[in-house]
């Protein structure tokens, strides 16, 4: 592996057009494709080899295991050989049809295919098939087990064994950006398209969501894991993350909405709150961009449609990124407070309040996904009163007044402010976006404040604070208001307040209640 480097870019390279290249005497076997030596970077122009049902896949970790090479493969049909090269850290695969061998390249094309988190290189071989020494029992054991299983058979526990190295049937499954409830029946909705989900058990970590799901079958679990990983549950967000958990079986004790045993519907309800209106669910399943609204049962097509589910949300950038919104309280509404509220849902850029109509405002996102987000969470809520209107404007920018005219200060440009919540990549801001509510979550409290200042402070900002706790560090508290429109005024009146000693209160939505 040490000698291999990528040709330029912009050289397709053809699968094992090395083989000319080894070494007659390397001993491996006659489709050895001498990568090792490095000279495919010599060559400059090297042609794309053919589609073929054989292909060739490079750059595997030193550890992979036959079954975890052959799991690739799993969810576009039969695989009916392989050959390993351990030193070489290549192997090959031969698929039962040529059919299944383009969509599973397709499919990898969109969506890199990893083995043990190292990112694997997929290409077609030269070969049209693997003439392997049919002797290697090992293969030949791993290869019918594996098609034991997806010829519906009942796999025994040799059968099981080869298949765990592959993978386990339980996903962990984290959910990145959750701007919707996600709830256990959307889960079992989704991932029921892959096989029988047995059980489910979801939990809050580290303030995110996640869930552990349990297949009947690790092939079932290594589809959807394929098929779903990096995949939005609904257009824009709820991006679920998928690995293998080192459990292979779930103990459930409850049947409710943060767990179920479907194999045991006599379990009792604990003291679980019954699950979310299914009618909330299946409103957000109705967008055909979702993948509640698209995804059909893994077909060796499908695969292919989940990835291009990618393609089609891309395509929403294009749209616009500011928004309008109208029905203000023109007495009381500034800039500011725009800035503030609408800030809890993407990076501000500009706001103007129409110098003609004052209850009415434009509002500019960092882009069309941060104003669609602000449009969903905001249009409907009362803000000084009022219920306001917020819907997606047709102006691309919010222009500034022409220098040297004043606009009595309706107009600001917070481009370069230092209050946006979502400059940094991969901020933890970013999952922990929700909806208004009456509880509001408060960091970066100073050590010296206590519970009895906090609730002051919010009792003075016109509301009513119904409860009150501290995190164990102190540094955060959750406060809790009597109505969503007393919060949404008291974070507008008190994110960014200042505290003293230049440490300045955060605050957010928060999911939990007190």
């Amino acid at each position: 592996m040490d000698g291999i480097s990528d040709v330029a870019v912009g050289v397709k390279r053809g699968s094992d057009e090395l083989s000319m290249y080894s070494s007659p005497n390397s001993g491996v076997s006659s489709i050895s494709d001498g990568a090792s030596n490095g000279s495919d970077s010599k060559k400059l122009r090297v042609e794309e080899a053919p589609p073929s049902r054989v292909l060739h896949i490079r750059k595997l970790p030193n550890e992979a295991s036959e079954t975890e090479v052959i799991a690739l493969g799993l969810p576009f049909g039969k695989v009916t050989n392989i050959l390993t090269l351990k030193g070489k850290n290549q192997a090959f695969l031969e698929m039962g049809t040529e059919e299944a061998a383009i969509t599973m390249v397709n499919y990898y094309i969109t969506v890199t295919p990893h083995i043990r988190n190292v990112p694997v290189f997929i290409q077609y071989s030269n070969h049209k098939e693997l003439k392997t020494d049919s002797g290697n029992q090992r293969t030949q054991a791993v290869l019918q087990a594996v098609s034991a299983v997806q010829s519906g058979g009942s796999p025994s526990s040799d059968v099981q064994e080869a298949l765990a190295a592959a993978s386990s049937p339980v996903l962990r499954i984290i959910i990145d950006n959750m701007f919707y409830p996600v709830t256990l029946d959307v889960l079992q909705q989704i991932f029921s398209k892959f096989g029988t989900v047995m059980k489910i058990i979801t939990f809050t970590k580290n303030n995110q969501f996640q869930a552990l799901l349990q297949f009947s079958d690790p092939v079932n679990a290594q589809q959807a894991k394929l098929a779903l990983d990096g995949q939005n549950i609904y257009n824009s967000c709820c991006t679920l993350r998928i690995d293998f958990s080192k459990l292979v079986n779930l103990n459930v004790k409850y049947n409710n909405d943060k767990s179920r045993d479907y194999t045991r519907p006599e379990l009792p309800a604990g003291d679980g709150q019954p699950s979310l209106d299914s009618t909330v669910a299946a409103a957000f399943s109705k967008d055909s961009n979702s993948l509640l609204g698209a995804l059909n049962p893994l077909s060796a097509a499908a695969a292919a449609a989940a990835a291009a589910g990618r393609v089609a949300l891309a395509g929403q950038a294009g749209s616009s990124g500011v928004l309008l919104v109208s029905n203000l309280n023109e007495e009381m509404v500034a800039p500011q407070s725009l800035f503030t509220l609408f800030g809890v849902y993407g990076d501000v850029q500009r706001v103007k309040i129409l110098y003609n109509k004052k209850d009415s405002a434009l509002i500019q996102m960092s882009d069309a996904n941060q104003a669609q987000l602000a449009m969903s969470h905001l249009n409907g809520q009362k803000m000084y009163g009022k219920i306001i209107r917020v819907t997606l404007s047709k102006h691309q920018t919010v222009a500034l007044p022409r220098d040297g005219l004043d606009d009595q200060g309706l107009t600001k440009d917070y481009a370069n402010s230092p209050l946006h919540r979502f400059k940094k990549p991969g901020s933890k801001n970013f999952q922990n976006i929700f909806p208004p509510s009456a509880t509001l979550h408060l960091s970066n409290v100073p050590q010296d404040v206590t519970e009895e200042d906090l609730r002051l402070l919010f009792s003075n900002a016109g509301g009513t604070v119904k409860a009150f706790k501290f995190f164990q560090d102190r540094k955060m508290a959750l406060i809790q208001m009597s109505t969503v429109e007393e919060a949404i005024q008291a974070l507008i009146d008190l994110h960014n307040y200042n505290m003293g000693g230049s440490q300045h209160l955060r605050v957010s939505f928060s999911k939990s209640t007190i």
